[in-house]
């Protein structure tokens, strides 16, 4: 019988309680979904957007991806290894006032989510646009791979995602 991987696992996992936000809860609203075998390099990966409901100006992305060593290591049953995934987390948001909005941004991610990642910011905007509008695209990567015995975090981490889309949208 198919045993699903931790890649499958975590994913059917995250899937499942972002679509109750949106479905059952209606906190959010799901704007795009990716599940992608990458062939090249034999990797997964699979992210899912979405809003608060009533505020598009904010959008989340959980990125969960998993490379052909994790999934080779724990098809061929090595637990010696660190199998896992690895869990990305992005948010878009326009931005004006880049040094004090930036500042404030970070500044806020370190209080939700203290020391557990690295955030970057990257800003990009259209050339020759009249008003000095930059999409600020926010990435905290996390410090650990993740695997089965973290789906229990998984409700917390949501309501920490939420905390930032409301703190997000406030800057």
């Amino acid at each position: 019988m198919y045993d699903p991987t931790i890649f499958e696992n975590l994913k059917v996992t995250f899937e499942n309680q972002v679509y109750d936000l949106d479905n059952i809860e209606h906190k959010i609203t799901i704007t795009n979904r990716v599940d992608r075998m990458d062939f090249a390099v034999l990797s997964r990966d699979f992210s899912i957007q979405f809003t608060l409901t009533n505020q598009p100006n904010v959008t989340a992305e959980i990125v969960l991806q998993t490379s052909l060593e994790d999934l080779a290591g724990e098809i061929l049953e090595q637990p010696e290894q660190n199998l896992g995934c690895f869990l990305l987390l992005r948010f878009h948001k326009q931005i004006q006032h880049v040094p004090t909005q930036c500042k404030q941004i970070e500044q806020a991610l370190h209080t939700i989510w203290e020391n557990e990642t690295h955030v970057t910011q990257t800003l990009s905007f259209l050339y020759e646009q009249e008003v000095s509008i930059h999409l600020n695209n926010i990435q905290l990567q996390f410090n650990k791979k993740i695997n089965e015995e973290h789906i229990s975090d998984i409700p917390e981490f949501l309501e920490h995602v939420l905390q930032t889309l409301k703190v997000l949208n406030e800057i």
